[in-house]
């Protein structure tokens, strides 16, 4: 089976291609090029390299959030075209559970944080059982105090919020807290193909991003609006 996954949850915009349990090509770019810009040219440079043509894809995958509103959607909207144009199922997968999928074969706890902005991160901890990779806490946001207040074990931080709450976190927790090298915090696609081993398939149609919070526009329309009728 070969599969087609791509990220554009967060700044890194990555795309890959997993044939079976082997790793074909994977190219990811970290600029400040909009992901509508990014996304079908490196998909279109990576078939390319493999030699292979998108009628060649039997299953499309990708993050589906939580993550950037707009970076979501496009992601999304990308693989939603591709499947239909060519009668291909899809796959979603968590963007925390990708992110995990970045340390291999742990005994720890691994927790994966994005910078969610106005002081919280989105997260949920995994650990694996064996070789499989299982979540312990579902996906949420909460600020990195409460997250920190649960942690009771030696626990691998990973993902672009480790950048901005490093700190914090080895302020708050000390030795419990392991933070993973720079090249293993961004998104890969890679990572997404084989979190989408072993889930079952859905129609295009199926596939929705799943963003955690309210967009930002909305949060605020309803402070304000909060605001007034406390007034």
């Amino acid at each position: 089976m070969k599969i087609l996954a791509i990220d554009t949850s967060a700044l890194t915009a990555t795309a890959a291609i997993l044939s079976d349990d082997t790793l074909l090509g994977e190219i990811s770019t970290t600029t400040k090029l909009t992901h509508s810009q990014t996304i079908m040219p490196m998909i279109n440079e990576l078939l390319k390299k493999v030699s292979l043509d998108i009628t060649d894809i039997d299953l499309f995958a990708c993050s589906e959030g939580p993550g950037s509103f707009t970076g979501l959607r496009i992601g999304i909207g990308t693989i939603k075209g591709l499947a239909y144009g060519s009668g291909r199922p899809v796959v979603g997968v968590s963007t925390l559970e990708a992110l995990a999928h970045n340390i291999s074969f742990t005994d720890l706890v691994i927790s994966p944080i994005m910078d969610a902005r106005r002081g919280q991160v989105y997260n949920a901890l995994y650990k694996y059982n064996g070789s499989k990779l299982e979540c312990i806490k579902e996906p949420r946001a909460l600020s990195i105090e409460e997250l920190c207040e649960e942690i009771t074990e030696t626990t691998i931080f990973v993902g672009d919020g480790v950048k901005v709450h490093k700190e914090k976190v080895k302020e708050l927790l000390g030795e419990k807290a392991i933070f993973s090298p720079p090249h293993h915090q961004l998104q890969r696609a890679g990572s997404v193909a084989y979190a989408a081993l072993g889930k079952i398939p859905c129609d295009a149609a199926e596939l929705t991003a799943v963003y955690l919070r309210k967009p930002q526009a909305e949060r605020e329309r309803e402070e304000r609006d909060s605001s007034l009728r406390s007034e």
